[in-house]
Order: C-alpha cells, then sequence, then structure tokens
C-alpha cells in the first residue's frame, strides 16, 4: 500500500446523500464537498459515487456552482450507503515491476484493489451497498481484485483503521483492530492473526500498535484521527494539553508508545505534535473534531479547521511539513457532525507510474 503523498492518479468520493448521517444540518455538506472537489480537480482526477442520474445531475449542479472543472471529474453510478469513502472504497495496493516480475522492468507498476469486508463499523444496519463498491470499483478500472481473507474466513476492515508510510510500517490502534467486545470486526482474530493478515493484503512488514483513539469517534479508534505518516520516518500526533480533557491521557499514552517505536528499517520515528481544536459539540454529543484527518493530495493538503484558534496553528505546522504543496484550510464545523471530515470521505487511488510525489520530510 503506498503512502498517501506519493502521486495518486484519482481520488475517489461518494457524493452525499444520507441525511441521517448530518441529521438538521445536511444542507451544507454538498457545498463542503464541492469546495473539496475544486481543490482536488487542481492536480488529479476525481471520481465520484452516486446512486443515480438524478444523484449525479444534482451534485454537477453543485460543483458548477462552487467553479469546479468538470473535465476532470467521473461518475460512476454504485449506489452507496453512505460517504465515507476511506473505510468502504476500493483499497488500492501496488506493485512495481522489476528484473523477476513479468515484462519489462520500465513498464508501469501494476495497481490492484485489496477487497476487505465493510460491515458499518460493527454498529449500523445499513452497510450492504457501501460492501460491494471495492468489487464494483476494480470491475470499472479492470483492476485485479485481492480477497482480503484469515484462513477460511473474509476479513473486516476500513481504510481510516490504519496509515502507512509506504515502505512497510503501519499505524494502526489496539482498540479498533483488536476490540472483542464493543464494536468487534472479527471476533476471535488476535494480534497475530491480524498483522498477518495485513502482511499478506497491505504488504507491510512493521506493524505498529497504539491504544486508543478519540473522543467523539463512532468508528471505536480509527487512527486517521489522531496519528499520520507525513514522511517515512515522520509523523505527527495530536496533542490535548488539558489534563481533564477525555483525550488528554489516551494521547499521552500513544506519544509515549511512539516514542519506543521503530520503523522498518529500525530508525526511530520523529514526532511532531499537533494541537487539538477546543471541543466541539452538537446536540449535546462530542464530535471528533481533529486536524489529523487531513488528507494529502496531488496538489495540496486538506486540513479540516473548526473556526478554532488552533486553526493558524495547525496549519502552519503542516506547512512546515509539506513543502511541495499548499496547505489549505476546508470548514468542517458542520462536516464533522458527521462523525468524519476531509480523510474520511476521500480514498485516494495511486498512480501506476513507479515516479512519486516528493516529500520534504525523512
Amino acid at each position: 500500500m503506498p503512502a498517501e503523498w506519493e502521486l495518486h492518479e484519482a481520488t475517489w468520493v461518494a457524493w452525499p446523500h444520507n441525511l441521517s448521517d448530518w441529521p438538521g444540518k445536511f444542507a451544507p455538506i454538498p457545498w463542503v464537498y464541492g469546495e473539496i472537489v475544486r481543490r482536488l480537480v487542481a492536480g488529479e482526477k476525481v471520481r465520484i459515487l452516486v446512486n443515480s442520474t438524478m444523484h449525479e445531475a444534482r451534485a454537477r449542479r453543485v460543483l458548477v456552482r462552487a467553479g469546479v472543472n468538470c473535465e476532470d471529474v467521473e461518475f460512476f453510478h454504485f449506489p452507496t450507503n453512505r460517504s465515507w469513502t476511506r473505510d468502504y472504497g476500493p483499497l488500492f495496493v501496488k506493485r512495481a515491476r522489476g528484473p523477476h516480475a513479468p515484462g519489462h522492468s520500465s513498464q508501469p507498476a501494476e495497481v490492484a484493489v485489496c477487497r476487505f469486508r465493510f460491515n458499518a463499523w460493527a454498529k449500523y444496519p445499513d452497510w450492504q451497498k457501501d460492501d460491494r463498491i471495492p468489487e464494483l470499483a476494480a470491475r470499472a478500472l479492470g483492476c485485479q481484485l485481492f480477497h482480503a481473507r484469515a484462513g477460511d474466513r473474509d476479513l473486516v476492515f476500513e481504510g481510516g483503521s490504519v496509515d502507512v508510510n509506504g515502505r512497510g510500517t503501519l499505524l494502526t490502534t489496539e482498540e479498533c483492530l483488536l476490540d472483542a467486545k464493543t464494536q468487534p470486526r472479527n471476533p476471535g482474530l488476535g494480534r497475530r492473526e491480524m498483522e498477518q493478515a495485513l502482511r499478506d493484503f497491505l504488504g507491510v512488514t512493521h506493524v505498529l500498535w497504539l491504544g486508543r483513539g478519540i473522543a467523539g469517534d463512532d468508528t471505536h479508534g480509527h487512527v486517521d484521527d489522531f496519528c499520520r505518516f507525513v514522511g517515512p520516518r515522520t509523523v505527527v500526533l495530536c496533542q490535548e494539553d488539558d489534563p481533564s480533557d477525555a483525550n488528554h491521557s489516551a494521547l499521552e499514552e500513544n506519544r509515549e508508545r511512539l516514542e519506543g517505536m521503530r520503523t522498518e528499517d529500525g530508525s526511530k520515528l520523529e514526532i511532531v505534535r499537533l494541537p487539538m481544536p477546543e471541543p466541539l459539540y452538537f446536540a449535546g454529543q462530542r464530535l471528533p473534531a481533529s486536524y489529523a484527518n487531513f488528507y494529502i493530495a496531488n496538489a495540496a493538503v486538506l486540513v479540516p479547521t473548526f473556526n478554532d484558534p488552533h486553526d493558524r496553528t495547525a496549519l502552519g505546522t503542516l506547512a512546515e511539513l509539506f513543502r511541495d504543496r499548499p496547505v489549505i484550510g476546508i470548514h468542517a464545523v458542520d462536516l464533522v457532525w458527521g462523525l468524519g471530515t476531509v480523510h474520511c470521505l476521500t480514498q485516494q487511488q495511486p498512480a501506476a507510474s513507479p515516479c512519486c510525489g516528493s516529500q520534504q520530510r525523512s
């Protein structure tokens, strides 16, 4: 699985339609999507999942009014339950051609789809349409499809539960992948079996286990809400300074774990701290607002912002880390009412070219 900063052919999103994901606050959501797509098409194709011709027409109207150049937008009529493409969308893996691979080494790398099962985070009853998307996408693209299994069982897995450095090291959490009580995805599968599956199907060699995720996250521990690779040996980790806040102890425990961890080549991790926004509530519910839910596109790094004094610090920190592309804030106060933001609604498709985007940090 390539790192997110490597060159993309496209980004996949699912155009929003499920009003229950943003109850009472759906109206602004398509416009947030329009702004995200506008930023993405500056550097890559955007492949949008829609439910029908009418759904596509509604999306096109928003995109046109938002100033999107639709020449680089492709629509796929694949019905979905929800719009969180990170978790159920096609998860792409890549194999470079070399002297031992079929064909000449100068040929483009092979890109395939790894098909994990999706069950709506072991929490919601409507997931059957989302679960079909990897197969439909692979068929539409003519990609090889790998069915992820452990023994005789299919593996349930979401893209937001992991983050990779593209060189063999993967970040995840015990709370999500090893949970056996609250939202168990793969009951009976332990750490050893899960690590073997990640090696077999994502090509990783080194798994770094963090503990718990942040408050308000209904996925029960997705790592993309608080800790992300920004270079082969560099991670950003959210920091909560208020000791009375629900996130403080979990994030400090994760910091302690990271300080003792090493990458696939034995290198110590460089840890860069990102602030947390002030706690954000809507209708009495704590929301998983976090700057770590950014998306690294070809032409920009898109970062959720929350009308918060810490917005500027977070954007500045990430701008120092990503000097090869602009860091752009995306207003996410409405979006996060759906319990996810920019990274949760995107899924990258790596380019078949062996070239990759530059990255300033080691």
